[in-house]
């Protein structure tokens, strides 16, 4: 065994102490274990450790020159939210039914495939890619506004994103942990109490306040829409991530809720691995079923988490420590764990490539007989679903490259948002350079962990 191997698995072991078992999702990624997978990885590194020390020579006006976005032409106007979201949650509602009502087959039903391909997948990338479509696709505001046109009460600020934190872990508990978060008839149950609880929320707290710091997946799509390209104020264009480099400081609770979905995204790929269940005793050819491994789950779910925070808290302490710096912790860690969401998007994007090319076809297929009776509405006709592209040398080193490319650029964004939030914290150049040094192999320390969860075998 080699000492790069040792020392991936050291990692995870450490990123991931005491945490659980398993989630299924598909997953024909053998061939990828017959490339060299090693050189990517290595690959990787050492681009994003160049890009660490490439930050820490060039002056601070270059770094934040790369960041400062281009205007391209006058202020958007504003488009009503009322409609579409209330178009949102008839669709939701139809949606649910379905669920209800409908084959209990998770490919076929549109239930399943809206929320785990559709929303989960599709949704999540193009809100990164192209901004914030959620803000008017999101099935609470119309309906809410209906129902109160002003919120009931304020929402303290005290409580900061702890709701959130709270309801997007339990999203990820359903879908790790629950024994059948496909079936239709389940999963129309649980999307139903999950869009009430939060228009509760909402009619409560107000839409913006509740969706901000309340309701956990809509922070993180607004997060994530904070990468775009291409965005407001005013239509601008820059580098992905500058408009997170440009938005007022966060607060802790903010960073603790941007580490989550990083914490969530690495467990989601670790627990399928062969590695992993030896770890918690399963025997992948011989896998017991989730039911057989639900605590096991919920535990390294949330120890995962924890020791997530843990780990990059003291990492930005270590670095304000070595740098002497006279800036609070707080102050510090609320501004340097949102820079960890480009590596939560690009490994949400590899991650979830290949199921996204195969039940993307399923997708097609039911929007060309969307009630199975042999109705094309759309004219698409019959689709045949393949996984043919999964077993050719060639196709799949493609998607590998697409893979660890996406982990790759997620942290050299994310280099680079730290370093440009380092330089405010701390404008000396040089002391802020060497506070970056803990937070910098942090992250040399991920991009291992990230390649070598997508180079695994899964057994689950």
């Amino acid at each position: 065994m080699s000492c790069r191997s040792l020392s991936v698995k050291w990692l995870a072991a450490l990123l991931l102490l005491g945490a659980g078992s398993a989630a299924a999702h598909v997953s024909e990624m053998g061939l990828v274990l017959l490339l060299p997978t090693e050189i990517y990885t290595a690959a990787g590194a050492w681009v994003v450790a160049l890009t660490v020390v490439a930050l820490a020579v060039v002056p601070a006006r270059v770094t934040h020159g790369m960041l400062q976005p281009r205007r391209l032409g006058p202020r958007l106007p504003r488009v009503g939210e009322m409609v579409p979201s209330l178009a949102a949650a008839a669709v939701l509602a139809g949606l649910v039914v379905a669920g209800l009502t409908g084959t209990r087959d998770p490919l076929a039903n549109p239930l399943p495939l809206a929320v785990w391909t559709v929303f989960w997948i599709g949704l999540v990338t193009v809100q990164g890619l192209a901004g914030d479509l959620w803000r008017w696709l999101n099935p609470w505001t119309g309906l809410a506004r209906l129902i109160a046109p002003e919120p009931v009460l304020r929402l303290p600020e005290r409580v900061g994103c702890w709701p959130a934190i709270l309801s997007l872990l339990a999203v990820a508990a359903f879908a790790f942990a629950h024994p059948a978060p496909d079936d239709p008839a389940v999963l129309a149950q649980a999307v139903a109490a999950y869009w009430g609880l939060h228009l509760v929320g909402c009619v409560l707290f107000g839409p913006e306040a509740w969706l901000a710091r309340g309701e956990g997946l809509s922070l993180m799509l607004r997060l994530f829409a904070g990468l775009a390209p291409v965005g407001g104020p005013g239509l601008c264009a820059g580098i992905p991530g500058w408009r997170l480099a440009e938005a007022a400081p966060g607060t802790a609770s903010l960073g603790l809720f941007a580490l989550t979905t990083l914490a969530i995204g690495s467990f989601d790929g670790l627990n399928e691995t062969f590695w992993w269940l030896a770890q918690i005793g399963v025997n992948p050819l011989e896998f017991p079923g989730r039911t057989a491994i639900i605590a096991e789950t919920l535990g390294g779910l949330l120890g995962t988490t924890l020791l997530l925070w843990a780990v990059f808290g003291a990492a930005v302490w270590a670095g304000l420590r070595i740098a002497r710096a006279d800036v609070p912790l707080g102050q510090a860690f609320a501004a340097l764990a949102p820079t960890v969401l480009p590596i939560a998007f690009g490994y949400h994007v590899a991650h979830y490539l290949t199921t996204a090319l195969v039940n993307g076809q399923y997708v097609q297929a039911a929007m060309a007989d969307p009630l199975g009776t042999g109705w094309d509405p759309l004219g698409l006709g019959p689709v045949t679903v393949t996984t043919s592209f999964l077993n050719t040398p060639d196709s799949v080193e493609t998607i590998f490259q697409v893979q660890a490319g996406a982990v790759v650029l997620g942290h050299v964004l994310s280099v680079l948002l730290a370093h440009a939030a380092a330089l405010r914290l701390i404008p000396e150049p040089r002391r802020a350079a060497i506070s970056q040094i803990p937070l910098a192999a942090f992250m040399i320390a991920y991009t291992f962990l990230g390649l070598w969860l997508l180079a695994s075998p899964k057994g689950a």
